[in-house]
């Protein structure tokens, strides 16, 4: 390796987060079934209808998100009619707000309709918009090129080709 590489090319990416994280979120569906539910869309024909994802695909979406711990399954009945389900958000779920926020801002920003914007994320106590901000422990908030992504307590040495 030269002396000119980065010091990332020093680590292992087998074990990456990123990837880790992508394996669960990154086909095109799962963010469109993971906004209805932020919006309260939980019944599948709902979800269906609302974000135009093929049958099929939706039952496979929702399936692994249950697999992964994203979503659990509630009951209900209407009169008359079989038991269905219901889709919630599990704690990991909801914990995928501040990325789906990131993804509005981001989009909002670069990708603008002359209308505005088509949702606005609202702080429900005050109607204030809500923003995601990146900030250390100690209260700073870096821009993008303040920030180093560095070699964690799990990270592993790159196999060198030989």
């Amino acid at each position: 390796m030269s002396e000119q590489a980065p010091e990332a090319m020093r680590w292992s990416t087998e074990n990456c987060t990123i990837s880790r994280t992508m394996q669960i979120l990154g086909d095109k569906w799962t963010f469109h079934v993971l906004r209805e539910l932020f919006v309260g869309v939980r019944r599948f024909e709902d979800i269906r209808a609302r974000s135009g994802i093929p049958r099929q695909v939706l039952t496979e979406r929702l399936a692994a998100l249950i697999e992964r711990g994203l979503l659990r399954r509630h009951p209900y009945r209407l009169p008359g009619q079989r038991e269905r389900y219901e889709y919630r958000l599990t704690q990991a779920g909801l914990d995928l707000y501040p990325v789906l926020v990131a993804m509005i801002q981001w989009g909002d920003q670069y990708l603008p309709l002359d209308g505005g914007p088509p949702i606005v994320p609202q702080h429900r106590d005050c109607g204030e918009q809500v923003s995601v901000v990146l900030r250390c422990e100690s209260g700073h908030e870096p821009v993008a090129r303040e920030i180093a992504i560095r070699p964690g307590p799990g990270a592993e040495p790159r196999a060198l080709a030989s």
